[in-house]
């Protein structure tokens, strides 16, 4: 199982996604990466966050951890989402270090809405409404795209 620390970074009630394309449909994900050998999951975020979208960050308390299992032949997965503040730059897609198509910043309200990976809208609102019971929130059921 591999593991992906991801960033929850939110600014006027809205929270910044990377977007994707498959084919017509597309797909949104917290902004993070994989760690590199030695690297721990925070030093991971901020590297990925810095190359990715050239932003230098601070990287806050866990808010979230769940498995993506089983999904469509793709390595079994832990995402571990980090409360991210002190965002210092503005954020731009670099080519060289990610596929994703655009930076959008997904209002809080539409977060059920969207196809997110991992698929956790539902569990960031009740983080951010304070009724989330535990960090540790199991198998995430993804979608395939």
């Amino acid at each position: 199982m591999r593991v992906r620390p991801a960033a929850l970074i939110i600014d006027n009630d809205s929270i910044l996604t990377m977007q994707y394309s498959y084919g017509n449909t597309d797909v949104y994900m917290l902004p993070g990466g994989n760690p590199d050998p030695g690297e721990s999951l925070r030093e991971a975020l901020q590297r990925e966050l810095h190359e990715e979208l050239g932003v230098e960050v601070q990287v806050g308390e866990m808010v979230l951890c769940g498995e993506v299992i089983d999904w469509g032949g793709k390595e079994d997965t832990l995402h571990c989402v980090f409360e991210v503040k002190g965002l210092t730059g503005q954020p731009e897609l670099n080519a060289e270090h990610t596929t994703a198509v655009a930076i959008t910043w997904v209002p809080v309200s539409e977060l059920q809405s969207l196809i997110l990976y991992p698929q956790v809208g539902v569990k960031l609102l009740a983080h951010l409404e304070g009724t989330l019971p535990s960090t540790h929130i199991g198998r995430i059921e993804q979608p395939f795209v």
